[in-house]
């Protein structure tokens, strides 16, 4: 599976940006999804992971109840909205895939890593 995160860019506080990843590859819907960030000088933390079939999902407590994410197995695609953005969720943040269908998949476990965007969110 080959990612490529897309959508990153610069938004004001309060904001909203929306992250897709697209991926290629038959077994799209046969792995657990997730978005993770990482800010300067910081570990790359855990933002929110779908299931195979898009009925469940899991959220970062610093996200939670601002950030969406949903997959589209047609397309190959999963997104991350973004809303209330705030300064402190500036980062590149990044999709990832992993062969199993467990949403709470810790990070060093993920198969597959796409190419990071940058989201900056200015007060």
């Amino acid at each position: 599976v080959q990612l490529q995160a897309s959508g990153g860019g610069l938004v004001q506080a309060g904001g909203s940006l929306r992250l897709s990843c697209a991926a290629s590859g038959r077994t799209f819907s046969r792995h657990v999804m997730g978005w993770f960030r990482q800010a300067p000088g910081k570990e790359r933390e855990f933002v929110a992971s779908i299931s195979w079939s898009g009925s469940s999902t899991y959220y970062g407590n610093s996200v939670k109840g601002r950030f969406t994410i949903s997959r589209d197995n047609a397309k190959n695609t999963v997104s991350l909205q973004m809303n209330s953005l705030k300064p402190e969720d500036t980062a590149v943040y990044y999709c990832a895939a992993v062969g199993r269908d467990s949403i709470y998949t810790p990070k060093y476990e993920y198969d597959y890593w796409g190419k990071g965007t940058l989201v900056t969110v200015s007060s």
